[in-house]
């Protein structure tokens, strides 16, 4: 395996044990090689021998008695199986725990770390598992943090960047955002990215706030309806919730608004369904597969005492342009004509 990674053997025990000062090129280029020849590493008997469990925990924060079923939303699923992939090839087991669990069943479950996804400013999970003691990072940046967090998140304000970018080279000059809020970093990011960019390219800011609890659905409606009726009305509107480039359409439909000749969207999703709608709606994906790889790797950087390793990490987002986000217009002799394909409500 050191031979075909082309790096030593010391190496090669570094990147599957999570120790050593590497690069992550050279520790994704010794796991690319084990997965090659199908090793698998013995980290579940190694933990034993130290008096460990072999066991990595992942937790979703709460909502008090307000269901949250993570497992239908595309980011969560992709991260948990992108964690559940980067524990088995480092050979761990990973728990993933459910949100309704009673608090002595989260201090007293086996596991020898925890990755605790969406940390909140009032955040019941991650008090608890402060309790435990045991090595603890975060999916996400923490609202509050401390000096000595340790946390994986997409790099947000590089994504929107990226997406606004993509919308003014597409022509926009009036972009609205619709806002959740939330007491979670995210929006917090956002709203800090869209502003700024704003403010750089001397545009005007258009934001529309929502509440995200405890009906985001029908709030978030709400607030894109109250863009598109702003006059001057906005050329294009961005949302950062899996459902928003959804409701975007649906609205922009009910004022017989064409998308994208009349109107661009786009919005922040791992929703494989934007590939179909009608137009297919440029998203910008998080990656949450690979920011699932980086937060076990730190988790088990963080319980082995790895000196030198990146306590805080970021995933750069990608972009992916579809028809919702180009122009269905042609210029010919200055004049601008319609596209066959051009309809109410789509492109």
């Amino acid at each position: 395996m050191a031979a075909r990674a082309g790096v030593s053997t010391a190496t090669v025990s570094n990147a599957l044990n999570g120790t050593g000062r590497l690069s992550e090129a050279t520790r994704q280029r010794v796991l690319a090689a084990a997965r090659a020849v199908g090793y698998a590493p013995a980290g579940t008997a190694r933990a034993l021998s130290k008096g460990g469990t072999g066991v990595l925990g992942l937790t979703m924060t709460t909502y008090g008695d307000l269901p949250v079923p993570y497992m239908e939303i595309p980011y969560y699923a992709q991260l948990t199986l992108g964690a559940m992939a980067a524990a088995h090839e480092r050979g761990h087991l990973l728990l993933v725990m459910p949100g309704s669990m009673s608090p002595r069943t989260w201090l007293t479950t086996p596991m020898d770390g925890v990755i605790h996804v969406g940390p909140r400013a009032e955040d019941p999970v991650r008090a608890l598992l402060r309790q435990r003691g045991i090595p603890m990072i975060s999916e996400g940046r923490p609202p509050q943090p401390r000096r000595c967090d340790a946390w994986v998140d997409a790099d947000h304000e590089t994504g929107l960047r990226l997406l606004l970018d993509h919308l003014e080279q597409s022509g926009a000059r009036r972009v609205g955002l619709s806002l959740p809020l939330h007491d979670d970093t995210y929006p917090h990011l956002i709203a800090h990215a869209y502003r700024s960019w704003c403010d750089e390219h001397r545009v005007p800011a258009l934001v529309e706030e929502y509440a995200a609890l405890p009906d985001y659905f029908t709030a978030e409606q709400d607030a894109v309806a109250r863009l598109l009726d702003r006059e001057p009305r906005p050329d294009a509107v961005v949302g950062v919730y899996s459902d928003s480039g959804h409701h975007i359409l649906a609205a922009a439909r009910r004022r017989g608004l064409r998308v994208p000749r009349d109107l661009l969207v786009a919005c922040v999703s791992e929703d494989p369904d934007y590939a179909t709608t009608a137009p297919p709606v440029t998203t910008v994906s998080l990656r949450p597969d690979r920011v699932g790889a980086e937060a076990v790797d730190l988790l088990i950087a963080v319980i082995n005492g790895r000196s030198g390793a990146d306590r805080r990490r970021l995933v750069r987002p990608a972009l992916i342009p579809r028809r919702s986000t180009r122009r269905a217009v042609r210029a010919r002799n200055g004049v601008a004509e319609r596209t066959p394909s051009d309809g109410p409500g789509g492109s």
